[in-house]
């Protein structure tokens, strides 16, 4: 498109040169992590209040592309673009053909569509659907031919929330694509999987400070060492993925191309490890170690090693010795895989506080139980938060080992 192009006029007047409402979803409990990151970014959460599992706020096009880059504990970013009431289902398909579509997605574009009904006399949500892309494909079909043409085929499949209540339709737009625990870099799960985005959130619960040792013994795949290596490195939680905007007619590779590069400024190159990975399953160290290995920008973040937890000392780690009494060791057991049932799990929690309290003296602690009662085995004292978890509510137990 040229800068004359009516169409390209028409985007910048109704999308990009206008303020749009955004939501970001999150996990319940952490909230208040996003809400804090995006206000780092200049961006205030809407009304100074975030909700329970979200956080809005009021932006224009380029910060919801670098909230997506940005931001650790986001689940996925939705940018609201239309809202209306209808009573029936000619109402819908009148209204949906009625808005101007083609300014936000390309006419290439596969969309799937999610649709929630709550006190609504259109409580149907497979007709809300079929009715809505029967409007939604009308009006990309009566488009000027000319506007279709401007636009660059594309295969990034967009996402579309339309939830309606009390006869009242919000309709949203996913920008993120995949859901934004994706970072891009790993693409096998462990025996105890933690998403990216929890692992994000635990790391700043507990207190971790980025480029000081971060101690992962029971890694699986990695999660925690990954995430803890791009936070010390300065490494955007985006920065190796794509995104669902980049389908969008308003997306401008040079302005990506400008964000990417500004968050780059920031990106340090580390040449001594920081993240001491560690697991008794050697395809899950050999695994975790080539990803390292494939990313020059993590390259040397970390050291990686076949060990098991109960014979581990940080002597024997490239701990500088001035930090080996220091740092954040963090623990999520695989429960149901090494320590089977709930009382053998406490005993091995208790195992666990033992040898922490023999052999960690001044670490911090993040550890991952199933149970708010089992901070009872741990013979120090730890403060106990929920945390969902893999559609379950455990516990995280945080604290220094004195």
């Amino acid at each position: 498109m040229t800068p004359s192009d009516p169409f390209e006029k028409r985007i910048k007047r109704h999308v990009l040169g206008r303020p749009q409402s955004f939501y970001i979803s999150t996990l319940p409990g952490v909230e208040h992590l996003c809400a804090g990151a995006l206000s780092g970014m200049g961006l205030a959460p809407a009304d100074g209040e975030t909700g329970k599992g979200g956080v809005e706020f009021t932006g224009r096009i380029p910060d919801c592309f670098q909230a997506n880059l940005m931001l650790r504990t986001a689940n996925r970013i939705l940018m609201r673009v239309d809202e209306f009431t209808a009573t029936n289902f000619r109402q819908l398909s009148k209204k949906t053909a009625d808005f101007p579509w083609e300014l936000y997605l390309s006419p290439t574009a596969a969309v799937d569509m999610r649709v929630t009904a709550k006190r609504s006399r259109l409580m149907h949500t497979d007709a809300v659907a079929e009715h809505f892309q029967s409007g939604l494909s009308k009006r990309m079909e009566t488009s000027a031919e000319n506007t279709l043409k401007s636009l660059p085929e594309n295969n990034f499949l967009q996402r579309m929330f339309i939830r309606a209540e009390d006869d009242r339709f919000t309709v949203s737009l996913d920008s993120s694509g995949e859901l934004l625990h994706k970072r891009g870099l790993k693409s096998r799960g462990g025996a105890a999987p933690i998403r990216e985005t929890i692992a994000a959130a635990i790391l700043m619960l507990s207190g971790y400070q980025p480029g000081d040792p971060l101690l992962d013994p029971m890694c699986g795949a990695g999660t925690f060492s990954l995430e803890a290596a791009m936070m010390a490195a300065h490494i955007p939680a985006g920065w190796f993925r794509e995104f669902a905007f980049m389908g969008w007619p308003c997306f401008k590779p040079a302005q990506w191309a400008h964000i990417r590069r500004e968050a780059e400024k920031k990106i340090t190159r580390i040449s001594d490890p920081v993240v001491f990975a560690s697991d008794i399953n050697p395809e899950n160290c050999l695994a975790l170690e080539k990803i390292f290995k494939d990313a020059p920008l993590l390259s040397k973040t970390a050291e990686v090693t076949v060990q098991d937890f109960f014979s581990l000392h940080p002597s024997a780690l490239s701990i500088p010795a001035d930090k080996r009494q220091s740092g954040l060791i963090v623990l999520n057991p695989p429960y149901g895989l090494r320590l089977g049932s709930k009382d053998a799990a406490g005993k091995g929690i208790a195992g666990i506080g033992q040898k922490l309290k023999k052999d960690f003296k001044g670490w911090r602690l993040a550890l991952i139980v199933p149970e708010a009662r089992m901070m009872a085995r741990i013979p120090f004292p730890v403060t106990p938060r929920p945390l969902f978890h893999g559609g379950l509510t455990v516990t995280l137990l945080t604290g220094r080992i004195p």
